[in-house]
C-alpha cells in the first residue's frame, strides 16, 4: 500500500506547497545550486532573458511588415503585365519618407505618394521615366521616352496618360479600401 500523501504537503503539480518545511530548499536556492558546477556562458544568459524578449511581438521588424503590406496591396490591384510599373512603385514608397511616418498605416503613405504623383506633373513625367528604363533593363531594349507636351509612341506601354490613369484608379481603390477600413474599426 502506498504512503499517505497529505495535500498540505503537496501541490498538484508534485511540487512543494508553500506549507513545506522550511528545511526544504526553494526553486532558486536549487537553481543555484546546480549553476554553482557550471561554467559561465553568455548564452545561458541570454536563454534566460530573451525568452521573453519577444513575448507578444512579431520577429518582423515593423518596416517589413508595412512594406510588405503596400506589395500585397499594389500586386493585387495594380494591373501591369511587365511589372515595370509595380516594381518602380515599390522602389519609391521605399525611397519615400511617407512609409517611415506611416509604419502603423502604411496604406496611408501608398495614398500620400499616390497623390503626389497624380498631381504633380513634374513628378509623374519622372515616375514614367522610371518605369521605362526599368522596362528597358527587364527586356534588355531601349525604352520609348516620352517627353512632356510630345505624343507618346505607338508602341509605349507606359505613356505619360496611361501611367496617370493607372495610378489614379488605383489610389481609388485604395481610397475604397481605406473607407472600408474606418468603417469597420468604428
Amino acid at each position: 500500500m502506498s504512503p499517505d500523501v497529505s495535500s498540505s504537503d503537496s501541490s498538484p503539480s508534485g511540487s512543494p506547497s508553500s506549507n513545506a518545511s522550511a528545511n526544504e530548499p526553494s526553486w532558486s536556492d536549487l537553481e543555484r545550486e546546480i549553476r554553482t558546477g557550471r561554467a559561465f556562458a553568455i548564452v545561458d544568459v541570454i536563454a534566460q532573458e530573451g525568452g521573453s524578449f519577444l513575448k507578444g511581438a512579431s520577429p518582423i521588424p515593423r518596416p517589413l511588415q508595412a512594406e510588405a503590406e503596400i506589395r500585397l496591396f499594389i500586386d493585387r490591384h495594380l494591373p501591369d503585365s511587365s511589372g515595370a510599373m509595380k516594381a518602380t512603385l515599390r522602389t519609391w514608397i521605399r525611397t519615400e519618407s511617407h512609409l517611415s511616418q506611416n509604419l502603423d498605416t502604411p496604406l496611408l503613405a501608398l495614398r500620400k505618394l499616390l497623390t503626389t504623383i497624380v498631381q504633380q506633373p513634374s513628378l509623374l513625367h519622372e515616375f514614367v521615366r522610371q518605369v521605362d528604363m526599368h522596362w528597358g533593363q527587364l527586356y534588355d531594349e531601349r525604352p520609348f521616352f516620352q517627353k512632356p507636351g510630345q505624343p507618346a509612341h505607338p508602341d509605349d506601354e507606359y505613356t505619360h496618360e496611361s501611367v496617370h490613369t493607372a495610378l489614379s484608379e488605383l489610389l481609388a481603390m485604395l481610397e475604397s479600401q481605406l473607407q472600408t477600413l474606418d468603417t469597420e474599426s468604428q
